[in-house]
């Protein structure tokens, strides 16, 4: 299976991952790979399945991670409660979980070792686009499968969906969740006079802001999800030991995290500047060309996505299903089971492995 071009695939042999399982879930097998590109650059992707259960999987799954945090941090933490990926895989899927270039352990655009301001917004849609139809083409020939089931989280639900729609043919199932699209041309923090903005030209990205790629520290990974959680001690809601293990990996994603004086690594800023045009309902794909089953969930408490994205993709895409969570965060798969991690989980978990009548 090949449908997309611009980058044949050269796939290295499967190094063993060193990290432990985490904590509460047995039996688990995990494998770091890189995907290599006629250009030079590699993906990084890692699978976890059930020990001995390759062949006997429900599903091969890829898991898209967001505009800053890559993959393994996102999906895959050593703490209980911290791992989509074991949980899925638990559950009898072959899971895979990808770096974007620019990202955690995949290569980087040679500009982000330069200044930010030296380059414009690295990494957009159709370059993302390009690196999951590699991602995709390979987990086709590692597992043995005709067509992978995409999970995407916030921008890399919009990322999927922009994927989905070009090559259906490839998708088992889609779930996207907390995913801007379109349906509103408001958004009180990405859009208008909001900091992506140009304050001398209206309606335009701020480049001279963000530039190529943005620096990001480990405090900054936790304002908005705490603002977003409705009780004062964010224990309740969320686990320490998740919290302490999602700043950890975010940080050792990026190996020039410990040069800065305050440690910080680096994400592309394309994520950001085609969000800005989502805010501005500015579509990039087209969710009626989604002709596989689509899970769309929204957590009532997000501050990235709005009703309106939800809506538009469920309206138009010919067999997509809608779930609400009304006090889940925009972090709801790191949350507590009861702050809507265990609805969200179950939900996903019904959806990937029910039959398509």
């Amino acid at each position: 299976m090949s449908h997309f071009t611009v980058f044949p695939l050269v796939l290295t042999a499967a190094m063993m991952a060193a990290a432990p399982a985490p904590a509460g879930v047995p039996d688990l097998v995990r494998a770091d790979r890189f995907v290599e590109l006629r250009t030079g650059e590699r993906l990084f992707l890692r699978e976890v399945r059930r020990s001995g259960a390759a062949s006997e999987a429900n599903s091969a799954v890829l898991l898209v991670h967001g505009a800053r945090v890559p993959g393994v941090a996102s999906f895959d933490l050593p703490a209980a409660g911290g791992s989509l990926a074991a949980d899925l895989a638990a559950d009898g899927h072959l899971v895979y979980v990808l770096d974007i270039r620019g990202y955690g352990a995949s290569s980087r655009p040679a500009a982000m070792n330069s200044p930010p301001d030296k380059s414009a917004p690295l990494m957009r849609t159709d370059d993302v686009v390009a690196d999951i139809s590699a991602a995709v083409d390979a987990i086709a020939k590692w597992s043995d499968v005709s067509r992978v089931s995409l999970v995407g989280w916030a921008t890399g639900g919009h990322w999927a969906g922009a994927y989905a729609s070009r090559f259906p043919q490839t998708v088992d199932r889609l779930i996207l969740y907390n995913t801007l699209h379109g349906g509103s041309d408001q958004h009180s923090t990405l859009g208008t006079g909001s900091p992506l903005e140009n304050p001398d030209r209206a309606g335009t990205f701020n480049v001279h802001t963000f530039g190529g790629y943005r620096l990001n520290t480990r405090p900054s990974l936790f304002t908005a999800w705490d603002d977003s959680i409705p009780v004062a001690d964010k224990a309740q809601w969320r686990d320490p030991a998740v919290a302490a293990a999602y700043g950890d990996a975010a940080l050792a994603s990026d190996e020039t995290a410990p040069t800065r004086h305050s440690q910080s690594f680096r994400s592309p800023s394309g994520a950001m500047a085609d969000s800005f045009e989502l805010a501005f309902d500015r579509r990039q794909w087209s969710a009626a060309a989604l002709t596989m089953p689509v899970l769309v969930i929204r957590s009532g408490r997000d501050f990235w996505s709005r009703p309106e994205d939800a809506k538009t993709i469920v309206d138009e895409a010919p067999k997509a299903e809608r779930l609400d969570i009304p006090e889940a965060t925009h972090f709801v798969h790191l949350d507590r089971d009861a702050a809507g991690r265990g609805v969200f989980l179950d939900a996903v978990k019904r959806f990937l492995d029910r039959q398509e009548e």
